[in-house]
């Protein structure tokens, strides 16, 4: 490993304490503040830690993180907590503070600053009983905050306030062996001022101490934050916004079907990819493409744009024909149950569709064949004979999904048939090393065959001259630009757009009358024939790109086929396509530690989720707050009850219903006269920022960070009330009782706006607020109108609804029952506790499987067990990558090596002996 850093940077103070702390060999190198060591970022990035395997890490706290799991100490929950407050609440607050101290050489306005997270950290030592945060030994944590506030609470020129538990924290911490060292290595003893060549580098912060735009999680309880600073001009200006009403304000227009393109709109067609129709979505696949677009889409409603969404099954292709062969029906069959199913899904997540089709349609035929045609007559197609794979015991050939093996360029062993997700790159099923029929797992066989391809190389200029446009001018993710970059990195190659099956659209050409097209080519055009299967005025959505703006939504591993391969197809038809402006790609959802399967029970799919009886807007809440955009992120059964309790039923839901319940309470149900004081407009500026930031990140699709914002809203609201406490003024005098009555007033038309503003995320709680509110439909059109007005919609005298709670609580106990029913069952019932075993009673756990399997071979049971065998392989590779606890990898190869057995009996074969395993040589 090695380690790059800078002298001066306070991030690298961080790593290299968490270097010295835990002892880990790594070579440390000192580069410039402007040194790009990660070569794919387009800006310097330090700290940055490589890795053996050639991969980078540039995150501070990741890398700390990093360290400590490397030396074996794992991170707790409250230590990732933590670290989430460290990075979100109190980085935003330390960049002011330095920037203050640091450049404008005002130490003591600086301490305004850090008040609010050095109160919080003050107080949640009080409560703890460890000298540490997290335990009785130092943490990851301690060492990331303790790096973090050295700069500043090691300097007695800032005069930070009476923090005694804090500083005996930090204190202890200093003490450690090598954290002096550390901050000496970085400041080189000159404290503050030797940070002023990075400070200069950096960007002003903006003047909020607690908040940013990007990317954030909340803190580990409900605690104080600095307030951001407002201008008097701020304050009067939002007193003016909200002064206006509900005067003049458009009327809201239902939608009208079918919805078409029209002059002087944002006209918005939006697709979700389409999901593989054989199979049931779990909760990575809806977060992926069709959640994430569904909440564009009404926002975009919200924003008045002119805004159609399409979506459908993709149907076509092997694996629907091994879906058929299985259940014993025909494909046709298949695909209408599972149509079915995936409708029934996306309805009871609230996907709001305007239309949602499939391709096994009239349309699809008619409207793929003609782009074939037009491809073929400009010249776009050529004719080669191909080395395919075929399996002889399965009777077919293998589609590139139906084969793996050991990646010819990387020797990751688990490449696909079309590109390993190791390395990127592109792959023949042909070149791979080892190759495996991932049906029947046995080795097939290379079989020649003609096919047509589209001719990338003879369009690589043209798309290379688009996407020049499109990813500058557009909203493409980074993870978009990146991928499509790795595949003309190289430049592309031919690219076959026919296959040897029975189930697709056919190729019309004469001589390849046996053929179908290859999914790839035809499944995207899919949002073509489904537009089409709902308007016969398609064209003007899809041939029509000087008043049409796309946005493609999807998890990356589509990126290339809708980035770079769809584009060719239509930039080569030469027939006016609208070609994608926007292409936003998340990265991928995990369950707890390791992947969704249905075949072992582990994760929850989209037929299970209502079965949990959680509604599914907190499904959609904590998908959407966990939504995957930079990284991978994964879902948590502990941290959905925590995003729960804390943020929806705690701060949310706890805002609103104490606002409704004052009305009801104490002015009879209607709306009190609201006389405004400065600290009511100084709300209204920071309510009216946060609008302004969430409109700004929609815009953007920084969907998960936008969400924050109303969050951040209803924290200030619940303070607002907390301080002002109107439970005590209504029982004062008249000018209390008026106070009590501005409060309630305002508090009432913040909930009213949070309605608004959860209407794409939480559609249902959305419309419960304003039914309770008995709130004006019009508030939903003006609010999110431009830039953002935060306007007062229940004016003095409005009678509102009945108030109920909005959220409840998620118990302990329940979501330890729904983490074990839905972790995976075990294969065998004759051995339960296989997973827990020990070492030693692996060999009994496998014997117990031999002597309860049934003689002879049972190929159904053969096709369930190699499923298993090579999921659990996956677990048990995840584990070792993850330095898991050498007694987790034990019990789960144990497992591994159990399933084999099984699977070994099935097919008909003698169990390798498991003494001669652990034969020595």
């Amino acid at each position: 490993m090695k380690l790059f850093v800078s002298e001066g940077n306070p991030h690298c103070l961080k790593v290299l304490a968490a270097l010295e702390v835990t002892g880990v060999q790594c070579d440390v190198q000192y580069v410039n503040h402007e040194e790009r060591v990660v070569p794919f970022l387009s800006r310097p990035a330090l700290p940055a830690l490589l890795l053996s395997s050639g991969l980078h890490l540039f995150s501070s706290n990741a890398i700390c993180r990093y360290m400590f799991e490397a030396s074996g100490r794992e991170s707790s929950e409250l230590c990732s907590q933590w670290l989430e407050w460290e990075a979100t609440e109190l980085q935003p607050a330390l960049l002011q503070a330095l920037h203050i101290a640091v450049l404008q050489g005002k130490g003591a306005e600086a301490s305004k600053a850090l008040k609010g997270p050095l109160n919080y950290l003050d107080q949640s030592l009080s409560k703890t009983t460890t000298p540490y945060l997290t335990a009785e030994a130092v943490s990851v944590a301690d060492v990331v905050l303790w790096a973090a506030l050295y700069p500043v609470l090691s300097d007695s020129s800032l005069a930070l306030g009476d923090h005694k538990l804090v500083q005996a924290w930090f204190d202890r911490v200093a003490g450690m062996q090598g954290c002096q060292a550390a901050a000496q290595k970085v400041l080189q003893g000159k404290g503050l001022q030797g940070m002023k060549s990075y400070m200069q580098r950096q960007p002003a912060p903006q003047s909020s101490q607690c908040r940013d735009t990007k990317s954030c999680s909340s803190s580990p309880t409900e605690g104080e934050e600095g307030e951001r600073v407002v201008s008097e001009e701020e304050m009067e200006a939002a007193a003016l916004t909200w002064s206006k009403g509900l005067d003049n304000c458009p009327v809201a227009t239902e939608r009208q079907h079918p919805i078409l393109p029209q002059e002087g709109k944002r006209n918005i067609l939006l697709t979700s990819a389409l999901p593989y129709v054989n199979n049931v979505p779990h909760l990575g696949n809806i977060i992926g493409c069709v959640l994430s677009a569904d909440v564009f889409s009404r926002y975009g409603r919200l924003r008045d744009w002119n805004l159609l969404f399409v979506c459908g099954t993709d149907e076509y292709g092997t694996a629907t024909e091994n879906k058929a062969r299985e259940e014993g029906l025909t494909p046709q069959q298949i695909c209408d149950k599972y149509h079915a199913i995936h409708s029934s899904i996306y309805k009871w997540f609230q996907i709001d569709f305007d239309f949602f089709g499939r391709t096994t349609t009239e349309k699809q035929t008619e409207i793929a064949q003609n782009i074939f045609w037009r491809l073929h007559e400009r010249g776009f197609l050529m004719e080669d004979t191909v080395e395919q794979l075929r399996c002889e015991s399965c009777q077919h050939f293998l589609a590139d999904r139906f084969v793996e093996g050991i990646c010819p360029h990387c020797s990751y062993p688990e490449a696909r048939g079309d590109q390993c997700d190791k390395c990127g790159r592109l792959i023949n099923a042909v070149e791979l090393r080892e190759p495996q029929c991932k049906v029947c797992r046995r080795t097939p066989v290379i079989r020649s065959s003609k096919h047509l391809f589209l001719d990338l190389p003879k369009l690589e200029a043209q798309l290379e001259q688009w996407l020049e446009k499109s990813t500058g001018a557009g909203d493409w993710t980074t993870n978009a630009k990146q991928i499509t970059r790795s595949w003309l990195r190289d430049g592309l190659k031919p690219r076959c757009i026919t296959r040897d099956l029975k189930w697709g659209t056919p190729v019309p050409h004469p001589d390849f009358g046996e053929k179908v097209f290859y999914v790839w080519f035809d499944a995207p055009i899919g949002y073509l024939s489904i537009t089409a299967n709902y308007t016969d005025q398609w064209e003007k959505w899809w041939k029509n790109p000087q008043q049409v703006e796309l946005y493609n939504f999807m998890a990356k591993d589509n990126v290339p086929f809708h980035s770079v391969v769809f584009p060719c197809s239509l930039l080569g038809a030469q027939d006016n396509y609208t070609l994608v402006n926007h292409l936003v790609a998340t990265e991928y959802l995990n369950y707890e530690d390791t992947k969704f399967s249905k075949s072992r029970g582990v994760g929850v799919f989209g037929d299970m989720a209502k079965d949990t009886g959680i509604p599914s807007d907190v499904w959609r809440f904590y998908l959407l707050y966990m939504r995957p955009e930079g990284q991978d992120s994964a879902f948590s059964w502990a941290d959905m009850a925590l995003k729960n309790n804390s943020e929806l039923l705690n701060n949310l839901g706890n805002f609103i219903n104490r606002a409704g319940m004052f009305v009801s309470k104490f002015f009879e149900g209607c709306v009190p006269v609201m006389e405004l004081q400065q600290e009511d407009k100084r709300l209204l500026a920071q309510v009216g920022w946060e609008l302004r930031q969430y409109i700004q990140l929609l815009d953007k699709v920084k969907i998960r960070d936008a969400l924050k914002h109303i969050l951040n809203i209803s924290r200030h609201g619940n303070q607002y009330i907390q301080v002002n406490e109107p439970w005590k003024k209504i029982k004062g005098g008249d000018a209390e009782r008026q106070r009590a009555g501005t409060v309630t007033g305002v508090s009432v038309n913040i909930a009213c706006l949070l309605s608004v503003m959860l209407s794409p995320y939480m559609p249902t709680v959305s419309q419960t607020i304003r039914d309770q509110l008995n709130a004006p439909h019009s508030c939903i059109t003006i609010m999110l109108q431009g830039a953002g007005a935060f306007v007062c919609s229940l004016n003095a005298g409005h009678r509102i609804g009945t108030v109920s709670p909005l959220f409840q609580k998620l118990e302990a106990d329940q979501i330890e029952a729904l983490k074990k029913k839905f972790g995976g069952q075990q294969p065998q019932k004759t051995a339960p506790n296989a997973a827990n075993a020990k070492p030693a009673d692996a060999p009994a756990a496998a014997a117990a499987a031999v002597a309860a399997a049934v003689n002879g071979a049972d190929p159904d049971r053969a096709k369930q067990l190699t499923q298993a065998v090579a999921e659990q392989g996956d677990k048990v590779r995840a584990l070792k990558a993850q330095k898991a606890e050498k007694a987790v990898i034990t019990a789960e190869v144990a497992m591994l090596l159990d399933l084999k057995k099984q699977l070994a009996l099935a097919e008909g074969k003698s169990p390798e002996p498991t003494a001669q395993k652990g034969k020595k040589k």
